[in-house]
């Protein structure tokens, strides 16, 4: 058996979220595997990336080259294949994200590999490696076992684990450029920044989320007052935002975004599976909701079974007290 090699993702000078996360769990696979974990970091003057990311007491291998200064799918795709062949590992962990899905099929198919894409969790049992994958939207958890293979393609979801802490310190060994020639058919023009908001609630450490039980949007300033009390962003479910008592951009769940603050306080929201798989990495969740079997209860940390328009005014002067 061979190592776990994780490709970190970058953009625009910064690491992405899931190269950590993916460390939480690549060096238990690669234990049960017989091999290590190993960090590959393609790019352009990568010495302060690749720093960063030996903090994890794992060897990290640069590939520094200006043709990888931004991302081409095809590019990766053609290093990626070579690097393979040269380095052997037996699984090999990118991020789910928009370019990670770009090349990490076409890669499959070039070399004949199995593919397990979006996976939340991975396991070595009885001599195979299993994958999770979350199907209807979080509501079904789905075991897929790899058929047999050298090595192994997995897509691994953004925010499923939490990245571990820094521990020691790993070595960096630089490798040449795989990549030999010109892509002349695929090139990079510009990086077009999303529009947001105001607020990015994927980097919220508190949130506060509004759902249907709000009722109308005369009721907003309580929540903006417990909001403001405990310096928080105002989020909420699909209810909320398609009611207009807050933008889309805040939405949370499938059809919105996946948060993972320290603190999410969940008012009026019955917790439909849609919503709970955009929520589920919160460290801390407190739900209030009259319903004492609303679904957002099965995974609240705390929960207050009682209307929210009287939880609401005592918790929100309670913390101003303790403040």
């Amino acid at each position: 058996m061979g190592n776990v090699l994780v490709l970190a993702e970058h953009r625009q000078g910064a690491l992405r979220d899931v190269s950590f996360e993916m460390l939480a769990v690549a060096p238990k696979i690669a234990e049960e595997l017989g091999g290590e974990a190993v960090v590959l970091l393609m790019g352009s003057g990568m010495d302060d990336m690749a720093k960063k990311m030996t903090g994890y007491g794992l060897k990290v291998m640069v590939v520094d080259d200006p043709a990888f200064e931004n991302f081409n799918a095809e590019k990766y795709q053609m290093a990626l294949s070579a690097l393979l062949d040269d380095l052997k590992p037996s699984v090999l962990m990118v991020g789910h994200t928009a370019q990670g899905v770009d090349f990490m099929p076409a890669l499959a198919v070039e070399k004949k590999l199995p593919l397990v894409a979006d996976v939340v969790e991975l396991a070595f049992e009885d001599g195979t490696l299993k994958a999770t994958r979350q199907l209807y939207s979080g509501k079904v958890n789905a075991v897929v076992a790899f058929k047999p293979a050298d090595t192994f393609l997995v897509t691994f979801r953004e925010g499923a684990v939490e990245a571990p802490e820094a521990s020691a310190a790993g070595d960096v060994e630089k490798l040449d450029s795989p990549l030999k020639e010109e892509v002349p058919y695929r090139k990079f023009v510009e990086y077009v920044e999303a529009e947001v908001g105001d607020v990015d609630i994927t980097q919220s450490d508190i949130l506060v989320a509004i759902g249907r039980g709000l009722k109308e949007d005369k009721n907003l300033p309580m929540v903006e007052e417990l909001a403001t009390a405990i310096k928080a962003d105002i989020a909420g479910s699909r209810a909320a935002t398609d009611a207009g008592w807050i933008p889309h951009d805040r939405q949370v769940g499938t059809s919105g975004k996946a948060v993972k603050p320290k603190l999410y306080i969940a008012m009026g929201i019955s917790g439909a599976f849609q919503h709970l798989a955009g929520m589920k990495g919160a460290k801390t969740i407190v739900a209030i909701n009259k319903d004492p079997e609303a679904p957002i209860f099965t995974v609240a940390d705390y929960a207050i079974v009682d209307d929210m328009f009287k939880v609401l005014p005592k918790l929100t002067e309670k913390l101003k007290e303790l403040k």
